[in-house]
């Protein structure tokens, strides 16, 4: 990589974290338009993935399908829509995008038919998840801080102290297996994905217990430095197999990236293909974990 290169990973990495921070900080409807228009933007590059491949997904129709349910879901976590209607956007979604297809005039296949629905779940009902994590209000989960500080309950609130968690372990893996892997990467991790090597995922894991764990402990929950470096090694596994996925689809297509919106970084897909599949796996493990401990 040369050094103008070096130079615009770093500076558009500095610049998607910054916003990042902002929207996560902000929260409500905010937070929920950053990740609509992320998700529209992600998913008209997976679209161009597609039909590179020679596929032809319902574009428009899955598109409109994915911020349906984007603000169902934000609606919902914020009591303004029924759980039994946010529930149904899901499948009646994916019922339209079939239909769509058969109305083609030239009938869709089955490839069509199975990326648009893995459109509709891989960049819809995924990332709608982190507007689950950001509206989490179990006090309990951050009863630590407000030990330390009785103001600091009412900056960084349950959900979005754990939404920046989930996110900041997400960056300790990426930057620990990038670093580490460039070091002392000699194994190669994948035939998908060339670059990557044992050792760099080894490194990402280990910076992702590590943060995990020293957070974990700091907000208080119980057994902290354990149930973190576990939340931790959970969300660097699943960080991975997101990245793995785009490369396989990437290298499906033939394509290098998955767009340029990003100098340094790729496409918006490339940038955020580690944070697609987390927030499920950090959101049903908390809410799976609260009853069992804090009794």
């Amino acid at each position: 990589m040369s050094p103008d290169s070096q130079d615009n990973r770093i500076n558009s990495g500095i610049a998607a974290g910054a916003f990042g921070l902002l929207v996560v900080g902000l929260g409500g409807w905010w937070f929920t338009i950053a990740v609509s228009v992320i998700v529209h933007l992600a998913l008209l590059e997976f679209f161009r993935m597609a039909q590179f491949a020679g596929i032809r997904p319902a574009t428009k129709t899955t598109l409109l399908a994915c911020q349906l349910l984007i603000f169902s879901t934000h609606l919902g976590a914020n009591g303004m829509l029924s759980a039994d209607l946010t529930s149904a956007i899901l499948p009646l979604s994916g019922a339209a995008i079939c239909g769509w297809l058969l109305l083609q005039p030239i009938t869709g296949s089955i490839a069509d038919i199975a990326v648009s629905i893995f459109g509709l779940f891989y960049l819809g009902f995924l990332p709608s998840h982190w507007l689950k994590l950001r509206s989490i209000s179990n006090v309990e989960l951050t009863q630590g801080i407000s030990l330390i500080n009785g103001q600091w309950t009412h900056i960084l609130n349950p959900g979005m102290t754990i939404t920046l968690l989930a996110c900041l372990i997400i960056v300790a893996s990426d930057i620990g297996s990038y670093f580490l892997g460039k070091k002392f990467g000699r194994l190669p991790l994948s035939p998908i994905s060339p670059g990557k090597t044992v050792e760099g995922a080894i490194g990402g894991f280990i910076c992702a217990i590590i943060i995990g764990a020293f957070f974990a402990s700091f907000i208080g929950w119980p057994f902290g430095s354990v149930l973190g470096g576990f939340l931790g090694a959970l969300i660097a596994l699943f960080a991975l197999v997101g990245d793995l996925t785009e490369s396989m689809m990437k290298r499906n297509a033939g394509l290098k990236d998955s767009g340029a919106a990003l100098p340094g970084h790729g496409g918006i897909l490339d940038r955020i293909d580690s944070y697609l599949f987390t927030p499920a796996i950090v959101y049903y493990a908390i809410k799976l974990g609260i009853p069992l401990l804090f009794k």
